[in-house]
Parts: structure tokens; sequence; C-alpha cells
């Protein structure tokens, strides 16, 4: 199994409204891509100097599938959204 974990830092202004709509949008993924195995998606409550505001753990069984994911055109939608409102973002994948 591929993991794949993505932590999201998000511009201060509609801070709260652009975390709870990027997390929704997330959260539909599954029922679009056939590829995506799982998905968690969090947004953080410890608020600390070293945390950042949202992550995403989804997990898919090869790299193929990963790959389908990434260039699929509801994924590219959230990214085109998740550009817009984020300042940084922080990438981890491995295979469990």
């Amino acid at each position: 199994m591929l993991v794949h974990i993505v932590m999201f830092q998000f511009k201060e202004e509609n801070k709260e409204a652009n975390m709870a709509r990027v997390k929704s949008m997330l959260e539909s993924l599954p029922s679009k891509i056939n590829t995506l195995h799982s998905m968690e998606v969090g947004i953080d409550i410890s608020r600390s100097e070293r945390s950042f505001d949202l992550v995403l753990v989804s997990q898919f069984e090869e790299q193929a599938a990963l790959d389908v994911y990434a260039t699929h055109p509801a994924h590219l939608e959230v990214v085109r959204f998740i550009k817009e409102v984020t300042t940084l973002s922080k990438v981890v994948d491995y295979i469990q």
C-alpha cells in the first residue's frame, strides 16, 4: 500500500471557511476517483507554532493508482482551489 500525506498551511484571510471547504472537497474525492483506496482529512486542533493547519492522509494500491488520482479532473479542481488559499504544503509518500 502506498501512503500519500500532504500537510497545508492556509492564508489568514477566510482561514476557517477555506479549511472547511477544502476538507469537504477532499472528502468528496473517494466517490469520484476509484483508484483512491482510502482518505482521511483532519484540521489541526493544537494550533502550535510547529503545526500545519490541515492534513490529508490517503492510500493507494500502487504508484500508478496515485498517478491516476494526481491527474484526475476532480482532484485537479481541488488543487486549483487549494493553491489559491494556502501558503505552504509538504508531502510525504511511502510504502506501507
